[in-house]
C-alpha cells in the first residue's frame, strides 16, 4: 500500500491535519479519488463533515445548549430559505471584507442552500456558539497576522461544538488528531486533553495555517492542507499539471476536501448575511464573560460546584480539557476558567474549596512525578461498552487508535460489548491505581499488640507500642476514606503516611495504624 503522503512533510513537523495512517486514511475519504472526474462542480449533499451531518438532537444535548434564549424580537425567523438570483450573491460576498478570496459559483451556491435550508437550526444554533468563542478566536488569529474569516473554519470542522468528536478520533473546535495535536503542543493523556481547551487547540491550528501559507501561499489551498494534509494537495497539484488554484486541483482532491472550502465560503456568507435568509442566531444565556484562575493544587470538580453552588456540568463546559474532572495544579500550576463572578468567588473562597471533601473526592488519586515516564505508564483494562469502537476508547485515554489495535491484536475499528482491552496509558501525573504498599508489621509488632475491643468500631484494637495509634483490621467494602469517617481527627492522607501507602487499594485482613487525634 503507498505510504501516506504526510510523510513528505514530517522532517519539517509539518503533519497533516486528519489522515495519520493508511487504514484511517481510506475510512476518512472513503475512496475519496475514485469519484473524481472531468467536471469541476459535484454535488456536495449527501456527504459533509461530521459535524453537519450530525443528528441535531445529539448536538443540542450538551449543557450550554440549555442556556440558549430564543431569536430576538425584531429578527424575522422563518423556515423558508427566500430564493436570490446568482447576481445579488455575487454583490454580496464582494462587499464581504475578506482577505480570503469569497469565490462564488455552482458548488458555493448548493452550499450556501443548505446551510440556508436543510441545515437552519444548525446555524441558529452555530451563531448562538459565535458569542462565547468568536472573540477568543478572533484575538488568536489576530496575534498571528492570520485573516479574521479563519474563524468559520472551525464553523466547518466541529459546528462550534465544544466536545465534538468524529468516528476517527478528532476531537474539540479544531478538530485535531492526537498525533497532529501533540506535533503542535498539546498535552492528550488520560487527565488532560487540550484538543478539548478552545484557546489551546486555537493557538495550535494558528500555527498550522501560517506553517501551511509559508509552504503554499494560498488560503484556499492551506484550508485544503488542513482538512486532508499537505500530501494530498501536493498529489492533487501533481496530477492536475501543476496547477497551485484550488478550484483547478478540485477533481483530484479527496472527496471530502472538494466540497471543504466551499462550505467555508458558505458559512462565512450565511453567517454574515443570516437575516437576509430569515435566520436568527439564539443568544447565549450563560455567561459569555470569564476569568481564569492559576491553581497550583489538586482540585476536583465536585469541590468547585458545591462551594461557588455552580453546576458540574457548566464546569465541565468551561473547562472540557480535563478528563476525569480534576485539575492536577500539584502536578503543576493548571488553569481553571470561571464566569466572571465566579471567579471572584473562587478567591473569596480558596481555603475551603480546597479542604471541602478532599479526602473524599481525591480519594483515589496518587501524585507521581510527571518529569519520570516510567511513572506515567500504567496498564489498564477497558470492558467495552455500547456504542464504543476503537477511535473513541483510544480518544478515552489519550492514546493512538494504531496502538490500541497493537496492542490487542486487532485488526478492524468495531469491537464487540463486552471485550476486555490492554490499554497503556499516560497519567499524566496523577494516577488512580495503587502504588507499592509497605508489608503488614512484622511479627514482633504483632505480639506486643493489646487485643481491646474499641466499642465504636469493630475490628480495631489499642496499639499498645504507641497510643498514639489504633489498629485496624481491613475488611470486605472497606475504602481508605470510609475508615478515615470512623475516626474524627484522622484523614486518609494521614492514614496513607502512617503506613507507608502510596495508594488506595485496601485487602481484606490487612492490619493498618489509624492516627488518634
Amino acid at each position: 500500500m503507498e505510504k501516506k503522503c504526510y510523510l513528505f512533510l514530517i522532517s519539517l513537523l509539518l503533519a497533516p491535519f486528519i489522515s495519520l495512517t493508511a487504514q484511517e486514511n481510506e475510512e476518512h475519504v472513503n475512496g475519496t479519488l475514485s469519484g473524481a472526474g472531468s467536471q469541476p462542480y459535484d454535488s456536495i449533499v449527501g456527504f459533509l463533515p461530521e459535524s453537519l451531518d450530525a443528528d441535531m438532537h445529539k448536538l443540542l444535548e450538551g449543557w450550554h445548549v440549555k442556556h440558549f434564549s430564543k431569536p430576538e424580537e425584531f429578527c424575522e425567523d422563518e423556515d423558508q430559505n427566500p430564493y436570490f438570483p446568482d447576481s445579488l450573491y455575487r454583490i454580496r460576498m464582494q462587499k464581504m471584507p475578506c482577505i480570503i478570496p469569497m469565490t462564488y459559483n455552482e458548488t458555493v451556491r448548493k452550499c450556501i442552500d443548505l446551510y440556508a435550508g436543510r441545515l437552519r437550526n444548525i446555524v441558529r444554533y452555530m451563531m448562538g456558539m459565535a458569542d462565547f468563542y468568536f472573540p477568543m478566536i478572533e484575538q488568536k488569529l489576530d496575534a498571528n497576522a492570520l485573516p479574521m474569516e479563519l474563524k468559520y473554519l472551525a464553523v466547518v470542522e466541529s459546528a462550534l461544538n465544544p466536545i465534538a468528536q468524529s468516528r476517527l478520533g478528532a476531537s474539540g473546535l479544531w478538530q485535531f488528531m492526537l498525533p497532529t495535536g501533540k506535533i503542535y503542543g498539546l498535552e492528550i493523556n488520560s487527565l488532560i486533553d487540550e484538543r478539548l481547551d478552545p484557546e489551546k487547540a486555537t493557538e495550535a491550528a494558528c500555527k498550522y495555517f501560517k506553517e501551511m501559507y509559508e509552504l503554499y501561499g494560498d488560503w484556499h489551498l492551506v484550508m485544503a492542507a488542513y482538512n486532508c494534509g499537505p500530501g494530498n494537495v501536493n498529489k492533487a497539484i501533481r496530477r492536475s499539471g501543476g496547477n497551485t488554484d484550488f478550484w483547478k486541483i478540485y477533481p483530484w482532491l479527496p472527496r471530502e476536501t472538494r466540497s471543504y472550502v466551499p462550505l467555508f465560503i458558505a458559512a462565512a456568507y450565511v453567517m454574515t448575511y443570516h437575516c437576509e435568509h430569515n435566520i436568527c442566531p439564539i443568544r447565549a444565556n450563560f455567561s459569555v464573560a470569564t476569568d481564569t484562575i492559576m491553581v497550583e493544587r489538586a482540585l476536583h470538580f465536585g469541590q468547585i460546584a458545591d462551594i461557588l453552588q455552580m453546576d458540574k456540568e457548566a464546569i465541565r463546559f468551561y473547562n472540557p480539557q480535563y478528563k476525569r474532572e480534576i485539575v492536577p495544579g500539584n502536578i503543576r500550576p493548571s488553569v481553571l476558567r470561571l464566569p466572571v463572578d465566579r471567579a471572584f468567588a473562587f478567591i473569596e473562597n480558596e481555603d475551603t474549596l480546597f479542604s471541602h471533601r478532599m479526602d473524599e473526592l481525591l480519594a483515589n488519586t496518587t501524585p507521581v512525578s510527571a518529569d519520570e515516564p516510567a511513572n506515567r505508564k500504567e496498564k489498564i483494562t477497558h470492558t467495552v461498552q455500547t456504542g464504543e469502537n476503537v477511535y473513541i476508547i483510544a480518544n478515552l485515554y489519550g492514546v493512538t487508535a494504531q496502538n490500541l489495535r497493537r496492542w490487542n491484536g486487532l485488526k478492524g475499528s468495531r469491537l464487540s460489548k463486552g471485550r476486555k482491552l490492554s490499554v497503556y496509558i499516560d497519567n499524566g501525573g496523577l494516577t488512580f491505581a495503587s502504588g507499592k504498599k509497605t508489608p503488614p508489621p512484622a511479627s514482633s509488632a504483632v505480639k506486643n499488640r493489646v487485643e481491646t475491643p474499641v466499642a465504636a468500631n469493630a475490628g480495631a484494637t489499642v496499639d499498645a507500642q504507641n497510643r498514639n495509634y489504633i489498629s485496624y483490621k481491613v475488611k470486605s467494602g472497606d475504602s481508605l476514606y470510609a475508615i478515615a469517617k470512623k475516626y474524627p481527627g484522622t484523614s486518609v492522607k494521614k492514614i496513607q503516611d502512617a503506613n507507608g501507602l502510596t495508594g488506595t487499594n485496601l485487602r481484606i485482613g490487612q492490619v493498618l495504624k489509624i492516627p488518634q487525634g
